[in-house]
């Protein structure tokens, strides 16, 4: 089953049966890396690594990004030099109406001259020494007057030639510039499309399955939570499947509404892990894993130490708490449990709650014995090192270790029915009343 299948299933889903939705586990996310590390390794291949190839995406993704906000900065300065009132532009049309003036006073200059040199020739014959001297005169003046003016003309042609020389060239330079910053991003997308595609095609893996006798059980989360608290609980993972697990990863979401039932508030709850190995909590993104537990050998459980705290301003409303668990082992095969609601009460902060009770697993989910007590189970310690034993561990680091293929499923299925899940189980709860 490949990703489109499982996404276009949870969106089906999603429009028609949203009680199911959030049973998906909720961050089968980010998973064969470590594992597909370790198989290319044992096969002597030189392979990247799902890590390598998401750091490579990462850049691919940020260098088409870059050529993208380069290409509008060279737009806005192509559009510049394009533009009527740019310098250039502005330069080149005074140098064209100081031409057309000059072109102007030649004119004027050449027929002054012509009209000097008519009323010479015009003067009569009994015209004294004087006169004629006079008409002479201007004749001289007006033919230096005309040569300066085709001085003046031609030096004012030569500088708007030069003056839309210069503007021409520049647009000429603009365009070319912008013509090599669209064939960059016409490169760099070519090199995101191919880091996308080879991580996508790496991360296409084998299908998972569904393990029923994967359970991830809470232990301590209060049926009642005040806002701006902060409470420790719990979660135990039993591998029962038959089989050695090489890395098992808890996974708890917290999906809640004000009493109204549709008003999402997930954002008020922050949860982090810790363990006796690696005693600093870790914060967890939604729907991420708290921990990485491996190996688990079967009839072995571990547990992980959960805290969560509830934003003070949160209001009062219902809640549910979605844990599940997920695997991936060496040879990269995988699989997961649907995961288990725990139905608590939101209180304002303040609030005194009126008896500490445990939220107990949602009846959508059925129990088994070892939901409960756990005894029957032997207990592995947990640390924060590798275990050659293979008695199971809880690294206090690691690479994610979520299947891509559930993920966006299980993405889907929340963006489309958190809400639609959780307001259909109030109503179903008030007419059962």
């Amino acid at each position: 089953m490949k990703i489109r299948r499982i996404l276009a299933t949870a969106v089906v889903a999603a429009v028609t049966t949203p009680v199911v939705l959030l049973t998906v586990t909720p961050a089968l996310a980010d998973a064969k890396s470590s594992a597909a590390s370790q198989a290319r390794q044992q096969d002597g291949q030189d392979k990247p690594s799902i890590e390598e190839l998401e750091k490579a995406a990462e850049k691919a993704q940020k260098a088409y990004d870059d050529a993208v906000a380069a290409e509008k900065a060279a737009r806005v300065v192509l559009e510049a030099a394009l533009a009527d009132d740019a310098p250039l532009s502005v330069a080149a049309k005074a140098a064209k109406k100081e031409a057309v003036d000059a072109a102007t006073a030649k004119e004027n200059a050449d027929k002054a001259l012509a009209d000097a040199k008519t009323a010479l020739a015009a003067l009569p014959e009994t015209a004294t020494d004087a006169e004629k001297e006079a008409a002479e005169k201007v004749v001289a003046d007006a033919e230096t007057a005309a040569l300066s003016a085709a001085d003046a003309k031609a030096t004012a042609d030569e500088k708007a030639a030069t003056a839309y020389r210069v503007r021409d060239d520049a647009r000429v330079a603009a365009v070319r510039e912008y013509s090599k910053v669209q064939e960059a991003v016409k490169a760099a997308l070519k090199v995101k499309q191919a880091a996308d595609k080879a991580l996508a095609d790496a991360q296409e893996g084998p299908d998972c399955v569904f393990e029923s006798e994967l359970r991830t059980v809470v232990t301590g989360l209060p049926s009642k939570i005040v806002a701006g608290s902060t409470t420790d609980f719990s979660v135990r993972v039993t591998n029962g499947t038959g089989k050695t697990l090489d890395e098992v990863s808890p996974r708890v979401y917290f999906h809640a509404t004000d009493k109204s039932g549709y008003n999402v508030i997930d954002d008020a709850f922050h949860l982090q892990w810790s363990t006796t190995a690696s005693p600093a909590w870790k914060n967890v993104g939604k729907g991420s894993r708290t921990g990485s537990i491996g190996p688990l050998k079967n009839g072995a459980h571990a547990d992980v130490k959960l805290r969560l705290k509830v934003d003070a301003k949160a209001p009062a409303g219902d809640g549910l708490a979605f844990v599940s668990g997920d695997y991936i082992n060496d040879d990269e095969s995988c699989g997961g449990n649907f995961s288990t609601e725990y139905d608590f009460e939101l209180l304002a902060a303040g609030s005194v709650p009126d008896k500490a009770e445990e939220a107990e697993p949602g009846k959508t989910t059925p129990r088994t014995p070892d939901n409960k007590a756990q005894g029957a189970t032997s207990t592995t310690p947990v640390n924060s090192g590798s275990d050659p034993v293979g008695t199971g561990s809880l690294a206090s680091t690691g690479s994610p270790s979520a299947l891509p293929q559930f993920a966006a499923a299980a993405g889907a299925a929340v963006a489309l029915g958190a809400v639609a899940v959780f307001v259909g189980r109030r109503h179903r709860a008030g007419s059962a009343s």
